[in-house]
């Protein structure tokens, strides 16, 4: 009737790192991995690409703090200017 945690892919063995992110994990490979981290990278950018197509895309800072920088201009422009 019920699955055994064997066929379970949720339970902790079916979660256990690879050999390389337990190595990187444990201190093995040193303070950097080049490999792991570029595999952390394009993980990452996977991930946010899936994000972006489901339409759980976010704002970047850099967008929010130039159009905030306009607002204030502008206001400033109509308190000082006209």
């Amino acid at each position: 009737m019920s699955e055994t945690p064997e066929n379970d892919e949720t339970t902790a063995a079916g979660r256990r790192p690879g050999a390389r992110e337990q190595a990187g994990r444990s201190g093995l490979l040193g303070s950097f991995d080049p490999v792991a981290a570029a595999e952390k990278r394009q993980t990452r950018i996977r991930e946010e690409i899936a994000r972006n197509r489901r339409g759980e895309y976010k704002v970047p800072t850099w967008v929010l703090a130039l159009a905030l920088a306009g607002v204030v201009g502008i206001w400033l422009l109509v308190l000082f200017v006209l």
